[in-house]
């Protein structure tokens, strides 16, 4: 039971901070664009990533500075794009109303889940590095009981998240909300972004 309150307490500090992925969650929630299908692919990816470091993988990658900086450096310029499309979205009223009619198909909503989700680095980095890192330290069923505590933290905040945001959607969808969405992403996406490139330059100077 130690083992699974540390490993829910761990990935909830993980997870809840608003990143890109969150990002989307929530818009997918607020723009009624299937919400339980966005989380639960959301929270079968921090599954999967989860168990390969606890299983070994975070503690390898945590040991290797060069990994941990390119992982910086990618996300940085990732968080840098996605902060720049909610800048454009933002800096288009006319369109705020009419993008949150639920008009995408599924595929390309899913499509959009796996991206933000496998091209941001910063996943990598709390899934895969930190709680894998602190798991792997586990042995026997107390790891097994670690994973299983920080993969129920991603189930109760994705469907929380984005459920939760499709029962609010009628009483936000206007447009004065959506285009401080977009800011609020904007900025969090961009001091993100500054965040991780400056851990890739602290990295870098340790490395010299």
């Amino acid at each position: 039971m130690s083992a699974y309150l540390t490993g829910l307490g761990l990935g909830a500090s993980m997870i809840i901070p608003i990143g890109a992925q969150n990002a989307y969650v929530l818009t997918s929630g607020l723009r009624r664009r299937y919400p339980f299908w966005v989380a639960t692919l959301c929270a079968v990816c921090d599954l999967v990533l989860i168990l390969v470091g606890v299983m070994g993988v975070g503690t390898l990658v945590s040991s290797n500075p060069l990994w941990i900086q390119v992982a910086c450096w990618g996300g940085a310029l990732f968080l840098a794009w996605y902060g720049g499309l909610s800048l454009r979205s933002a800096l288009q009223p006319q369109q705020l109303r009419e993008s949150s009619i639920p008009l995408s198909s599924l595929r390309s909503v899913l499509a959009g889940a796996l991206a933000v989700t496998l091209l941001n680095p910063h996943v990598y980095l709390d899934t895969v590095v930190v709680l894998g890192s602190i798991g792997g330290q586990y042995q026997g069923d107390e790891r097994l009981y670690f994973a299983l505590g920080a993969v129920c933290a991603s189930l109760f905040w994705f469907y929380g998240l984005g459920l939760g945001a499709a029962r609010l959607a009628p009483w936000l969808d206007r447009p004065l909300v959506w285009k401080l969405v977009d800011i609020g992403v904007w900025l969090l996406m961009w001091f993100l972004a500054l965040k991780l490139a400056l851990k890739g330059i602290e990295l870098a100077g340790v490395g010299n």
